[in-house]
C-alpha cells in the first residue's frame, strides 16, 4: 500500500488503504478464516469426545436446554466440519464464504452458550472467537485473501 503525502487542504488517514476498506480488518479476515478453522476443529474434538463417552462432559440434571451428550457431540462435529469448510474458503477468497461464515459463526455461538454448563472454559473461548469473526467478516471490504 502506497500513501502520498497529504497535499494542502486535504487530510490523509493510515486508517484506510486504497480500496476504502480498514486494513485492521483486512488482515483480522484472514484471521478470521483462520479462527473459523481452528474452531471447526475444536468443535470436532469436543464433539467426538461426547459421541464416545458420556462420562467426559459433566453431568447437568436441572438445565433448560438439557440434551444427551451423545446428541450435543453430533451437532459439534456437524458445526466443525462445515466451520473448516467455510473457513478455508474464506482464506480463498469466496465472497459467498463469506456471509456463511457470519451466520455459521452466529450459529456457534448460539450452541456454545448452551453448551456452557458442560464445558465453561471452552465455551466462553469459542464465544470470543465467533465474535472476533463476526466483527472481521462484517468489516472488511477487500476481495481474496490468498
Amino acid at each position: 500500500m502506497a500513501q502520498s503525502a497529504p497535499t494542502s487542504g486535504t487530510s490523509h488517514s493510515r486508517a484506510t488503504d486504497s480500496r476504502g476498506g480498514n486494513p485492521w480488518a483486512a488482515g483480522g479476515t484472514m484471521f478470521a478464516g483462520i479462527l473459523l478453522m481452528v474452531d471447526g476443529v475444536l468443535d470436532i474434538l469436543k464433539g467426538i469426545a461426547g459421541i464416545v463417552s458420556n462420562d467426559v462432559y459433566a453431568r447437568i440434571n436441572d438445565y433448560v436446554f438439557k440434551f444427551n451428550v451423545t446428541a450435543w457431540g453430533w451437532v459439534h462435529v456437524g458445526l466443525g466440519i462445515i466451520l473448516v469448510l467455510v473457513g478455508w474458503g474464506i482464506l480463498r477468497g469466496v465472497g459467498l464464504a463469506r456471509g456463511i461464515g457470519v451466520g455459521l459463526a452466529a450459529l456457534n455461538m448460539i450452541a456454545n452458550f448452551m453448551w456452557l454448563p458442560y464445558q465453561p472454559i471452552w465455551a466462553v473461548i469459542s464465544l470470543a472467537i465467533d465474535t472476533f469473526v463476526i466483527w472481521a467478516l462484517c468489516t472488511d471490504r477487500s476481495k481474496a485473501l490468498i
